[in-house]
């Protein structure tokens, strides 16, 4: 095929599955990851064939689209702040929204940011832990996670990135496990927040392929992981530390209140780009 059949056909099978926007933007994003050309390169040479091996490429790239399958797993990769991660089905697929989360950290402690001690809860791909540190490298930046198959991509991207985080295995929710944490400045934190009733509501591609451990909560305890969070802020969070969670858009107010509930008053709501209620912040 020439490139410009090539982004055709994959745009239209595409639009089986995503709106025409969204198909467009996956079938420009695979003919660049194929050609390794950008947009008004493979435009001025429409007419160019692919190779046998892009061809063998494309082929298999499409049989995982048309499968459901999100892109930046089929591709291996996806970007957070402008840089470049190593995604697979152990890691949550990164996203802007979380981007913001880390803005409003760098943001808070700008004037302050030397020498912190930070630890991300639930780190999966590593996104958090390794932006931060690329703009605080003096900082002890920390990370766990309870997958290790989640460990191991975040500690790749680690290295392909250049940065020195300390990941270790934990499960947060173990308080026995606790006692060889030590104090943070700051605890920041992307948790399971969706009740597993709301799998029908949500997109085939992310349910059946995201991992559920890092997404769903038990409905008959959704807040489990903010409470926990908050019981942890009590000891090893340090005087005038804060911490930092992504929420679920519905439930605000409800999430404000488990904070409030062991005892913090100092507590912040904010939007997302979107103007859904995506992040609280919680000082001590």
């Amino acid at each position: 095929m020439t490139l410009h059949e090539a982004f055709n056909t994959l745009k239209t099978e595409l639009n089986q599955l995503y709106p025409e926007q969204e198909a467009q933007a996956i079938a420009h994003e695979v003919m660049e990851n194929i050609t390794q050309l950008p947009k008004i390169d493979r435009l001025m040479s429409k007419g160019q064939l692919l190779n046998s091996s892009q061809q063998n490429e494309w082929d298999y790239i499409r049989d995982e689209l048309l499968q459901g399958k999100p892109m930046q797993y089929v591709l291996g990769k996806s970007y957070f702040m402008g840089k470049e991660f190593r995604v697979d089905e152990h890691v949550l697929i990164p996203r802007p929204e979380t981007e913001e989360l880390v803005i409003w950290i760098l943001n808070d402690w700008a004037q302050n940011k030397e020498g912190k001690s930070i630890v991300d809860i639930g780190t999966g791909s590593g996104c958090i832990p390794i932006s931060l540190k690329a703009e605080w490298p003096e900082s002890q930046i920390n990370a766990c996670d309870v997958s290790l198959g989640a460990l191991a991509v975040a500690q790749k991207n680690a290295s392909h990135l250049g940065q020195d985080i300390n990941f270790f295995e934990q499960n947060i929710l173990d308080k026995s496990l606790w006692h060889h944490l030590p104090q943070y400045d700051i605890i920041v934190s992307n948790p399971p927040y969706i009740p597993v009733n709301e799998i029908t509501t949500m997109e085939a591609n992310v349910h059946e392929h995201e991992p559920h451990l890092a997404l769903f909560v038990a409905d008959t305890d959704r807040f489990l992981f903010y409470r926990i969070i908050a019981q942890l802020g009590k000891t090893k969070l340090k005087e005038g530390g804060a911490m930092y969670c992504e929420i679920h858009r519905d439930f605000p107010e409800e999430t404000k209140a488990v904070f409030e509930s062991e005892g913090y008053t100092n507590i912040e709501l904010r939007k997302d780009m979107h103007d859904n209620w995506r992040m609280i912040k919680v000082m001590r």
